[in-house]
């Protein structure tokens, strides 16, 4: 287990390449492997979510070469090979995509390594809509351990809640072209996370399915029978991680640039970008290059979380040093990640001298224009956005911050410390 301490750094200048992006490389990497050729995908992400589904879809039968550039991929199809055991990590979404391809074969079990992380996450509704297929399911309340029983599925009508998670209805649609009948999804509740299905829709078009979405997204007409194209893929750069940098150029004097975050991304962190022009930080953003040059005075904001879901951590780390209260809302399914985004969250947050307030689904922020205290040790709950966030928090703090188990940061953005290091923050790993 190894902790940062982040101490108070004024200034952070320099010039980084944005880390490509985990969301599209775990995408690219399952419908490569669904293919039945022979697919490249030029600069992948490394982190552990990734990484999993590297190992994951190999123990399902691809073949998996790699190079500094690239990953070339020989899938397995609707065939993958008999396996009894997956262990997928701490990666939710990993898990999920997966649990809905597992049904393509007789019996596998995922297995529980991070009881006290994705253990205790839930995934009934994707338990629900799987049974509906005919998937025999043994779990535990919805959680880890899992064991799916398929094989032989057919196809036809599914529900899936969208309330929780749309990664449950992301999986649905992975799999359902590959079943011989023809499906109809329909999205019950709320459709949490919209923009991440639109991510999921643009990489099976680019996979060669053709899926029919209502414009609301909350209903899908799939055709069976459908083959993944062998492709070749290019991974833009990664607005989530992107944001906790981009904020803590925000909060320090700084000169800040960042390349390969395009203009018109289809993930939905990109409005890091727009809330921290809202909050009249001087940035630019043109050619795929964001730039900030950052005074440390900000203003509060009102944002609808919900289209940016894993940015608003970092928004909210800002918004601690902006001028005036902010509000984060439409945002409960941050209370459903590796940890309780927003009770555990704002916990460390209060710990570090913060003024926020929670509501069951907003974060109210009343902001320190002054800084705040610092000076103390806090828990990121093993949560890698969590971490990062707080990171901007002890950059502008009065004093250092101890940060417990900084290294599960590694889960989206493994060199996220080297990056700030790199820009003149003063970060130091200690055991």
């Amino acid at each position: 287990m190894k902790d940062v301490i982040v101490t108070p750094t004024p200034k952070l200048q320099g010039e980084l390449q944005a880390l490509s992006s985990k969301n599209y490389t775990t995408r690219y990497l399952l419908v490569a492997a669904l293919a039945e050729g022979t697919s490249t995908i030029y600069y992948p992400a490394h982190s552990e979510d990734s990484d999993a589904m590297r190992r994951c879809i190999r123990d399902l039968g691809a073949t998996v070469e790699e190079d500094d550039e690239k990953i070339v991929i020989t899938g397995f199809g609707a065939r993958p090979t008999p396996k009894t055991e997956l262990d997928v990590g701490n990666a939710g979404a990993v898990l999920r995509f997966l649990m809905a391809i597992a049904s393509l074969s007789e019996d596998i079990t995922f297995i529980n390594r991070y009881p006290d992380s994705l253990g205790k996450r839930p995934h009934d509704d994707l338990i629900d809509s799987l049974e509906q297929l005919g998937v025999r399911i043994e779990h535990q309340s919805g959680k880890l351990p899992i064991r799916i029983q398929g094989g032989g599925l057919r196809g036809g009508k599914i529900t899936v809640s969208g309330n929780v998670s749309s990664q449950f209805l992301s999986a649905l649609l992975f799999l359902t072209p590959l079943l011989p009948e023809d499906s109809e999804i329909e999205v019950l509740h709320d459709l949490k996370s919209k923009v991440v299905v639109g991510q999921t829709l643009e990489v099976l078009e680019q996979a060669g399915i053709v899926i029919e979405a209502s414009e609301d997204l909350m209903s899908y007409k799939v055709k069976g029978n459908q083959r993944y194209l062998a492709k070749e893929y290019v991974v833009q750069g990664d607005y989530p991680g992107s944001a906790a940098v981009l904020a803590a150029a925000a909060v320090t004097r700084s000169d800040v640039t960042l390349h390969r975050l395009e203009e018109n991304s289809k993930q939905g962190e990109r409005a890091i970008v727009d809330v921290l022009r809202m909050m009249e930080v001087p940035l630019s953003h043109q050619n795929g290059t964001v730039h900030v040059l950052g005074n440390g005075k900000l203003k509060a904001v009102e944002f609808d979380g919900d289209m940016a879901t894993d940015a608003v951590l970092a928004m909210v780390a800002a918004a601690v040093f902006a001028e005036g209260t902010s509000r984060f809302y439409n945002v409960e399914n941050l209370r459903y990640k590796e940890c309780d985004r927003i009770t555990d969250y704002l916990a460390e947050l209060r710990k570090a001298g913060a003024n926020v307030e929670e509501r069951q689904s907003e974060i109210i922020v009343h902001g320190r224009p002054e800084g705040v205290e610092g000076g103390v040790e806090i828990d990121a709950h093993y949560d890698h956005r969590v971490i990062m966030a707080l990171t901007v928090v002890g950059l502008r703090a009065e004093r250092p911050l101890r940060i417990k188990d900084a290294h599960h940061v590694a889960k989206s953005y493994p060199i996220y410390f080297d990056h700030l290091k790199a820009l003149g923050a003063q970060v130091e790993w200690v055991d």
